[in-house]
């Protein structure tokens, strides 16, 4: 496991960071875009991190059937359009 990925408050901040970067032109990303953020730690680690922040409230899941993706809670259309807050 990378120092990156072991440190939970700067891998929530790194995810956070990207997520907000991108926030204008996109707001829900595959789990694969997530584990480029995390080149040197292998998908079963980057999972239980992101399922963390899941639970933690910061992220969100968002599935359409056959795929799932994640974002920042509350952010993008379908958020609003489910009448969340």
């Amino acid at each position: 496991m990378s120092e990156l990925l072991s440190n939970k408050e700067l891998a929530n901040k790194t995810v956070v960071d990207f997520l907000k970067k991108k926030e204008k032109t996109k707001t829900k990303f595959y789990f694969n875009d997530l584990c480029k953020l995390f080149p040197d730690d292998k998908p079963r680690q980057i999972k239980k991190i992101i399922n963390v922040m899941v639970t933690d409230e910061i992220l969100e899941y968002w599935s359409s059937g056959s795929t799932t993706m994640y974002g920042l809670k509350g952010a993008g259309k379908q958020a609003a359009a489910e009448g969340e807050k």
